[in-house]
């Protein structure tokens, strides 16, 4: 039975941190296409459309969430995150 992993990039429209961010999140999902034990999903979320979201991480954005946890903020670590997906058998 296959994993469900949700990742969630929290940002804003022009950041250039968030769209390099965006670029390594969509390259490790990439390598885990083809694994059937885990599905891996990504949703984006922006600080300007939710107040909570721009209280809490205005200052460290992009963040990014591993199923709800925060996982890296300002920059992601393809490795890192590569290594924490393989971890959530």
């Amino acid at each position: 039975m296959a994993r469900d992993i949700q990742l969630t990039l929290i940002g804003k429209p022009g950041c250039h941190l968030c769209d390099d961010a965006r670029e390594v999140v969509q390259a490790v999902m990439a390598e885990f296409e083809k694994d059937a034990s885990r599905n891996v999903a990504l949703d984006e979320q922006s600080i300007l459309d939710d107040e909570a979201l721009r209280n809490r991480y205005a200052e460290e954005i992009p963040v990014l969430l591993i199923d709800g946890e925060v996982h890296d903020y300002w920059r992601v670590d393809p490795v890192r995150l590569k290594t924490a997906i393989c971890a959530k058998a």
